[in-house]
């Protein structure tokens, strides 16, 4: 078994090299020194994903994304979240936190979330009188809810590449999501009491403001339903669901809340464009590299040696957590994903545990990797976004880090919590 190029991947991570970069790196000279193996296989291997159907649902979703931001659906969900939270201690805080929630059924997207929040939410939760750094680590915390709540964009990526029901997968993120916004907004509650954050506002919304918000907001609260239906009862596949969430997405914001300019949308597939390339390099890397731990084996070996190691299901999954969190504190958790992921998957099918349950253990260990330091992408992104110093915010997030590692054990070790949803709309999976 030749290892060089892992032990050379591992060197290009350690200074810094791009995720994607640094597999292509690592693995082309090993293709071309090989007499085996024909040069123009790196190629081929190399766009193979660009040509996988499955894999196109991700440009589609990440266009709808985009296309709501611009929509004035944001805007219609931010006033929801205030009418059903706002009334609480750290009103604002705990508005940042379900505003996520809310936003996790329609981007999909936790930098998408953690980045419009920056320039709506913290600045009005500076003018309030909440602190820079506690409104920034809610702001980076509650942005790893939104890959879990349905279509987030992870569980698409991790259906695909391990060959799992898009469907099943996107149910099972319901409940664990809910169980992360019930959390963060105890942890918001706890220390927005210390320090006397007070309320936004000193009463209970009246039933009819809200019934008249929700109502507003339906249009944008459907779309996640919808494409879970549509997926359970064949009406489309995830590919379709994809562009059918893109068109809708265009219709509302252009003819229902008429906030949305067609002299808007090149900008706006332009920032789609950008956002769907560095996970489709990612991909295409990974398909190389892929390839490369097949061809030496050592998806094999190391299944032998996991299960040589243990062969109880518990402990693998304490293991699987660790390493997720670990490489998580190091690497982009999407990249960590798509390499880890594929290996580990085997693993789990032999000691019995359900891939759906497992699809949704890996994603939330990708959305806490991005807010543990000291490289998570949600905190680079907000103290970029906020020009403040990363040690002011990694002292404020340890709290809401904490709380999110508890639910990720507690959905690790009580199955039913991911998969209850699944087997309701899907029956036995």
């Amino acid at each position: 078994m030749t290892l060089w190029p892992v032990a050379l991947l591992a060197v290009l991570f350690i200074i810094g090299v791009p995720v994607a970069f640094a597999m292509m790196i690592a693995v082309i000279p090993y293709f071309l020194l090989d007499p085996y193996i024909a040069a123009n296989v790196v190629a081929q291997k190399l766009i193979g994903n660009c040509e996988s159907v499955s894999l196109m649902a991700v440009p589609f979703f990440i266009a709808a994304g985009s296309i709501m931001n611009y929509s004035g659906i944001t805007e219609k969900l931010m006033d929801l979240a205030d009418a059903l939270v706002g009334h609480l201690t750290g009103g604002l805080g705990q508005v940042n936190v379900m505003l996520s929630t809310l936003m996790g059924g329609i981007s999909g997207s936790g930098a998408a979330d953690c980045a419009m929040e920056c320039k709506i939410l913290v600045p009005e939760m500076i003018k309030q009188g909440y602190d820079k750094s506690f409104s920034a680590a809610v702001t980076a915390a509650s942005a790893c809810i939104t890959p879990i709540i349905p279509p987030g964009v992870a569980l698409v990526v991790y259906a695909c590449i391990c060959e799992v029901s898009v469907g099943k997968l996107l149910a099972s993120g319901y409940i664990p999501g809910l169980m992360l916004c019930i959390a963060q907004m105890i942890v918001v509650y706890v220390i927005s009491k210390k320090r006397h954050y007070k309320a936004h506002r000193d009463h209970i919304m009246p039933a009819k403001v809200i019934f008249k918000l929700l109502t507003h907001s339906l249009w944008a609260l459907f779309l996640p339903f919808g494409i879970i239906l549509g997926l359970r009862i064949g009406m489309f596949t995830a590919t379709e669901g994809g562009v059918i969430m893109a068109f809708y997405s265009l219709l509302v914001g252009k003819l229902v809340y008429k906030k949305l300019e067609l002299r808007q949308l090149p900008s706006i597939m332009i920032e789609a464009a950008l956002s769907t390339a560095p996970v489709m390099l990612v991909l295409c890397a990974a398909n190389l590299f892929s390839y490369y731990m097949t061809w030496e084996n050592i998806p094999t070996a190391l299944t032998t040696m996991l299960l040589n190691l243990t062969s109880n299901k518990y402990v693998f999954l304490l293991v699987c957590n660790i390493l997720y969190l670990v490489l998580g504190m190091f690497m982009d958790g999407t990249a960590c994903m798509i390499i880890i992921a594929p290996l580990l998957a085997p693993v789990a099918t032999k000691l019995g545990i359900n891939l759906v349950h497992f699809g949704l253990v890996t994603c939330l260990n990708i959305g806490l990797g991005a807010i543990t330091p000291p490289f998570g992408t949600y905190l680079f992104l907000t103290v970029g976004t906020l020009k403040m110093k990363t040690s002011d915010l990694v002292r404020e997030i340890i709290p809401f880090v904490l709380v999110s590692v508890l639910v990720l054990f507690i959905v690790t070790y009580i199955p039913w919590l991911a998969t209850f949803i699944p087997k309701l709309l899907y029956g036995n999976i």
